[in-house]
């Protein structure tokens, strides 16, 4: 009796998946979406990811395996052609079949623009910087692969001159909105939504599975927020300077404040005269901290801040150093903060 029930459960077990397949599939663009998005289809299935590994493919051009992933697809999620400019394209052509989801569209989305004059330096990197993308890579066509208008007249309704205002405002009426939305967790929060509401629409048979699965996320979400806020408690007021100006979201909403940004690109040592240039506004800025990004060399971070007393830490906005799955997203988030954490706290 007891084998005949061991046997009636396990071809009960099989049947589970079956019914609980996935019926769609599903592409996200870069880590941190892909966290969400795997998060919300636990037990249902897996989403596939473009742009993987510390930066992705330097050129953001689709490998054969990445096309047919996006030939493939019946949604795909990316933040908008204000980050993966690389994808338009090939959404285009390639993806013409998917539902394409714009996350920078969705709703209750707290939107920041950028932060340029000032301290804050232009996302328009120059000649001398080879119009690199603010990680330092280009896309198939030679073009910023994240979207940031280089165009003149564009940059003409860009107006530089102005710091874009404070957390929870949609302060960009120039259209020059900042596309780093998911540093917020409130914003990953309206993220989850929209993610939750477009798999629902496409897989109706698992629309509560992806319900349950994404107001546990929310709640994750809420949690994260507090623990963040406790976590940087101690050193909040203290200065710091980035090397691009991507981290408002998470500044604002947990009270920490760039003193400003420095324009270096990844993979060009500055000349002495722009070494120059970044140690004066180092010392005039007063910022404890200098912070980069994964893929800039020690020796680059060193050479900036040589002759300054300001210490140096690494701020990492795609999790490219951890493990992809439901938890990177926290992970990313946790990271940060300890880096902004221990980088201040030593420079007290």
């Amino acid at each position: 009796m007891r084998q005949f029930q061991s046997l009636l459960l396990a071809s009960t077990l099989l049947a589970v998946p079956a019914a609980a397949q996935a019926e769609v599939a599903v592409v996200a663009s870069i880590k941190p979406v892909h966290s969400l998005v795997t998060a919300v289809m636990d037990g249902v299935g897996e989403p596939g990811l473009i742009i993987d590994g510390a930066g992705s493919p330097h050129t953001y051009a689709l490998k054969p395996s990445q096309a047919q992933m996006l030939q493939s697809a019946d949604i795909v999620f990316w933040v908008g052609h204000e980050l993966e400019a690389f994808l338009e394209k090939p959404l285009e052509t390639l993806g013409a079949n998917a539902r394409s989801v714009e996350l920078i569209d969705a709703h209750d989305l707290a939107k920041l623009g950028f932060r340029e004059g000032g301290a804050f330096e232009m996302h328009d990197h120059d000649d001398a910087h080879d119009h690199k993308d603010e990680h330092g890579h280009k896309d198939e066509h030679g073009h910023d692969s994240h979207g940031h208008d280089h165009d003149h007249e564009k940059q003409a309704e860009h107006d530089h001159g102005h710091d874009h205002g404070d957390a929870g405002h949609d302060d960009h009426a120039d259209g020059g909105i900042d596309p780093h939305i998911w540093l917020d967790p409130l914003n990953a929060k309206a993220l989850v939504h929209e993610i939750e509401e477009a798999l629902a629409a496409a897989d109706p048979e698992n629309a509560a599975r992806y319900e349950a699965n994404a107001q546990a996320l929310m709640a994750r979400l809420d949690s994260l927020v507090t623990e963040i806020d406790g976590e940087l408690t101690p050193v909040k007021g203290k200065g710091f300077i980035v090397f691009h100006d991507a981290y408002r979201y998470f500044e604002n909403r947990f009270g920490v404040a760039a003193a400003g940004s420095i324009t270096v690109s990844p993979e060009v040592m500055p000349g002495a005269e722009r070494v120059a240039e970044i140690q004066a506004k180092v010392a005039e800025l007063g910022a404890a901290c200098v912070f980069a990004e994964p893929q800039f060399e020690p020796k680059l971070v060193a050479t900036v801040v040589e002759g300054t007393p300001a210490k140096t830490g690494v701020l990492d906005p795609l999790g490219t150093e951890f493990d992809n799955g439901p938890d990177l997203y926290f992970a990313l988030i946790r990271g940060m903060a300890q880096s902004i954490k221990t980088c201040l706290a030593e420079a007290s």
